[in-house]
């Protein structure tokens, strides 16, 4: 049925043709009479057909295209959004909530920090670092401590060329920017490519860092959810076939919050993806170091033959948090921008922390320290694995991620995320809740809990804490709960 010439235009109407036009065919979207990806008439068939102008056609379907509800393919035609509008979050938005008040918390030397995704400073290579120190100190005296070059020390550029081997990675000391840690890292990018207004995506849920950043330069953000092997590739096309992002921010291995990693063929297709619809993906290299598997880790980066990724590596989980140094990977033609970025935001790194890690790298001191810390993080994993299966068994949900700080579980319906945290913390245990990670509010019933700033002792009482929390929250429940089975 052609619903079209059903359509009834007023000419002596005060409202404009284009917009009387443009509200039926909304009308039929919003019924459902035009479905997802249906094309609509050509502007001179639906011009012949309600007998107007050809522009009134054009400026009714450009209207409908403000309002996100149809999308206009190149040689093509016009097509019904697969998407609600309202997915697009506006440049000035809600906010998500951040950490602010866990940073208020008073820790004391009895709090359980689930909350926490820093390392202990038990786990600082102290000893490695203090040799360095002394031999870069003694090598380069005064001049440890001048200005540096707003890309970086080139000897630290050529140290981190050999160190990206390692996971596959070739590139030039010219295509990497020394960056003060991942944060800043996010920051310098958006300044580089962003404008007000400008179109991103990001997985759903994802780090609140970068969505806090990305929305102080006004951008506008589309979220895509998250599987368990990687973004929702079918959406993440509809997506591409309507917006135009700057970029896509991903995390390839456990992922923060979800801790879910990419399977090698998404990460394929994210490739293509990007490269079918001219768009940059941001790698931020999380925690790919911390592998509790034999399967080996393979950046986004290392299978980026068409210069599609910009890679992001901070130190600070790894290494120390107080080191502020990480490093970012890009593609020659954005270079200029993100070299200028840097250099308005702090002009340059600390020349002496650089030198100083440059001698770590070329020491290969960073290897051993990497074996250390995995096989502690390890254990803890595998001990809160057994303890959630323990004690939390009935109340909650999970995918093991195999590597990583941190677990993503799902309550059962009837707790409270919100009533969970306060009771927790008067008990001196912080948890995460998952509201922190999405502008949305689909990850209510969600909460992360890290590993990272506590051991195997500390990890059971927490997690024996909170499953009498939820005890007593059921049984004093108006309704009965019905366990997970």
């Amino acid at each position: 049925m052609n619903h079209f010439v059903s359509i009834q235009l007023d000419k002596k109407s005060k409202t404009p043709l284009y917009k009387q036009l443009g509200d039926a065919l909304y009308n039929f979207i919003q019924k459902g009479v035009l479905k997802p990806n249906t094309k609509l008439p050509t502007i001179r068939t639906l011009a012949s057909q309600l007998k107007i102008n050809n522009v009134t056609v054009v400026n009714a379907y450009k209207y409908l295209e403000n309002k996100g509800v149809v999308y206009a393919q190149i040689g093509s035609g016009t097509y019904v959004s697969p998407l609600p509008s309202e997915i697009i979050s506006p440049p000035i938005s809600r906010k998500i909530d951040t950490d602010i008040q866990l940073k208020q918390i008073t820790i004391t030397k009895n709090t359980i920090n689930f909350a926490s995704i820093s390392p202990t400073t038990n786990l600082f290579p102290v000893e490695d670092f203090k040799e360095v120190f002394n031999q870069v100190l003694e090598r380069d005296k005064g001049d440890a401590f001048s200005y540096q070059e707003s890309q970086g020390y080139y000897g630290l550029r050529e140290s981190i060329v050999d160190y990206l081997k390692n996971y596959g990675i070739n590139t030039k000391s010219d295509n990497i920017q020394i960056i003060s840690g991942a944060q800043q890292g996010i920051d310098i990018l958006s300044k580089a490519l962003l404008q007000f207004g400008d179109i991103l995506f990001v997985e759903q849920p994802t780090y609140h860092g970068a969505i806090a950043v990305f929305q102080n330069r006004g951008a506008r953000i589309v979220e895509i959810p998250l599987e368990s092997d990687g973004i929702n590739i079918p959406l993440l096309e509809d997506y591409l076939k309507i917006y135009n992002p700057k970029f896509i921010y991903m995390m390839s291995y456990y992922q923060n919050p979800t801790g879910y990693s990419y399977s090698l063929n998404k990460k394929r297709k994210l490739l293509d993806l990007a490269e079918k619809y001219n768009t940059y993906i941001i790698e931020d290299d999380y925690l790919s170091d911390l592998n509790y598997s034999k399967e080996p880790n393979i950046p986004l980066k290392a299978l980026d033959h068409r210069n599609r990724v910009i890679y992001i590596k901070s130190f600070s989980k790894i290494l120390m948090p107080g080191l502020r140094l990480g490093f970012l990977v890009a593609p020659k033609p954005l270079l200029n921008h993100i070299l200028s970025a840097k250099h308005t935001t702090d002009i340059s790194t600390s020349s002496f922390i650089q030198r100083v890690f440059d001698l770590y790298l070329r020491k290969e001191l960073w290897k051993n320290h990497i074996n250390k810390i995995c096989n502690i993080y390890n254990k803890r994993y595998d001990c809160f694995i057994h303890n959630i299966n323990k004690y939390l068994d009935n109340y909650v949900t999970y995918t093991k991620p195999n590597g990583g700080l941190s677990l993503w579980l799902k309550l059962i319906p009837s707790i409270s995320t919100k009533t969970l945290c306060d009771k927790l913390l008067s008990k001196d245990v912080i948890i995460s809740p998952g509201s922190l990670f999405s502008t949305s509010q689909n990850f209510s019933s969600f909460i992360r809990l890290s590993f990272a700033a506590v051991d195997e002792k500390e990890i059971e009482k927490g997690l024996k804490i909170i499953k009498d929390v939820i005890e007593k929250m059921i049984d004093n429940s108006p309704s009965s709960t019905t366990p997970f089975l």
